[in-house]
This record gives C-alpha cells, structure tokens and sequence, in this order.
C-alpha cells in the first residue's frame, strides 16, 4: 500500500467517525429536546419516553435543519404553553452544547 493510499484511508476513516460523532451527538441532543418539551407538555413516565421517541424519530424521518425545532413548536402551541419560537431554537442550542460534552466524555 503506497503512503498516498495511506493517507486516503486515513482520511476515509477520519470522515466516518466524525459523521458517527455528529450523529450520536444529534440524538442525544433530540433526546434531552424530547424530555425538556415532555416536561413542558406535562408528560412523565411512559408517555415522556414515548413522546421522546417521536422526537428522535422525526429528526431521523424528516430532512432540513428545523424539523425539530417546527415538531416542538407545533407540539407546544397545540397544547396552549406559550413559547416563541426563538426560545425553542435557544434552547436546542444549549442542548447541543449539552449533548456535545456528554457524548465527548463517553
């Protein structure tokens, strides 16, 4: 195998697991979105984990960088607690900032 074949593999491998990064990182962010507006909507216990579910789903099933963002906004309007939308996006912020360092330290 010749050093430029080397470095290709280098880089390939690199690539993979920068987008398994991203994508575990993605998830844990949508989980704790999931409870944050779970808690917001009242749910607990089996209907959290459920609702939860649905949130992780979504950003799976759905493509463009606001479906999350739109699913939790409607979610929230739909059941009368009163938030902008700048608030869910700030706070998805911080849960990717959130999700970031606990995926790191796994």
């Amino acid at each position: 195998m010749t050093t430029f074949d080397e470095r290709e593999r280098a880089f390939e491998n690199k690539y993979q697991h920068d987008e398994e990064l991203l994508f575990r990182i993605r998830t844990r962010r949508d989980k704790l979105a999931g409870l944050w507006a779970a808690d917001l909507l009242g749910l607990t216990g089996p209907a959290a984990d459920d609702y939860v579910r649905q949130i992780i789903d979504t950003d799976i099933d759905t493509t463009g960088p606001h479906d999350i963002r739109d699913r939790l906004c409607a979610d929230l309007k739909e059941r009368g607690v009163d938030i902008s939308e700048h608030r869910v996006e700030r706070e998805m912020e911080r849960l990717l900032d959130l999700a970031r360092q606990q995926v790191v330290r796994e």
